[in-house]
């Protein structure tokens, strides 16, 4: 798959015991790492926190916003990267998570969501990166009095518990371990990436195509270089390999195109263009946008 820029006290009582639960047997050695985004809508700012609780194994996070102990409880919890739910259960009783929710996203990989007030997703659902899966809560194990918060793991099945918690990380960077506060960049269709962080420095939206709910194809343009560039962004199957594509054509010259089963987006595809018409256009799935040549300068 080509992946295009590809506190709780109680949890001491979590134990090895506890990987057995999600009914997960050791694997060969994990794949490369999904492309993880902060587990809340789009917008957001929370803060994510290791050290506070002395249950913590190595990497775990819990994570708040808000200036009151509550002030977050009841928010929207989302799955960090597309995957299928293998445990939707409350588990407090066992392991002080409360309402757990994990999501296996493939090769090796596995994040999880506990303490829940609410869970939204079944075992075996099929979720894409930046859907629902619950509600910040506050849930644990009998007589643990906990305050709101998300507890959030990494972890993979090539090694047994805690060996297995692996570092976060969000939008490809590192968490800033004990503690960093982060905007999350899940968007209200699940991508993360905009035009102009396609296209790079220099170049702003001149126009776009929206193809049906499946997603938008842009031209950018950067005045410096006398450059355009086009990339489609996708809207649905977001994190998820398919059929998507970007085109540039400078009139008199060959179309440049790409095109392949891409999770995030196509493109980006550059081409000078000075004092010429250019027409544009891209694909996701069976939803396409082709434009006249336009835009001549």
């Amino acid at each position: 798959m080509r992946m295009k820029a590809l506190t709780a006290t109680g949890l001491a009582f979590v134990v090895a015991a506890a990987w057995l639960l999600v009914g997960a047997a050791p694997a060969q050695a994990a794949g490369p790492r999904p492309a993880f985004q902060l587990p809340f809508p789009g917008g957001q700012t929370w803060h994510g926190n290791s050290s506070n609780s002395s249950a913590h194994r190595s990497y775990e996070i819990d994570f708040n916003r808000g200036s009151t102990a509550d002030a977050d409880l009841g928010d929207t919890v989302v799955a960090a990267a597309a995957g299928t739910v293998i445990t939707s259960a409350h588990q407090g009783s066992v392991n002080g998570y409360g309402n757990l929710v994990v999501i296996d996203h493939g090769g090796g990989w596995r994040t999880y969501y506990a303490h829940l007030r609410v869970r939204s997703v079944a075992v075996g659902a099929t979720v894409a990166r930046g859907q629902r899966i619950g509600e910040l809560g506050d849930t644990s194990r009998p007589g643990n009095d906990i305050s709101p918060h998300l507890h959030y793991e990494v972890r993979t099945t090539d090694t047994s518990y805690p060996a297995n918690i692996e570092p976060a990380y969000f939008n490809g960077v590192r968490f800033g371990y004990p503690d960093q506060t982060l905007t999350s960049r899940n968007s209200g269709g699940g991508n993360p990436y905009s035009p102009t962080e396609v296209c790079g420095s220099g170049f702003g939206v001149i126009d776009s195509a929206a193809l049906g709910s499946a997603g938008t194809v842009y031209l950018l343009y950067s005045a410096s270089t006398g450059r355009n560039c086009v990339t489609t962004i996708k809207a649905t199957s977001v994190g998820t390999a398919s059929a998507t594509s970007a085109f540039l054509e400078v009139q008199g010259s060959p179309r440049v195109t790409d095109s392949g089963n891409f999770a995030y987006y196509a493109g980006p595809v550059i081409r000078a263009a000075p004092a010429t018409c250019v027409r544009w256009g891209g694909a996701v799935g069976s939803q396409s946008y082709t434009s006249p040549f336009e835009h001549c300068d």
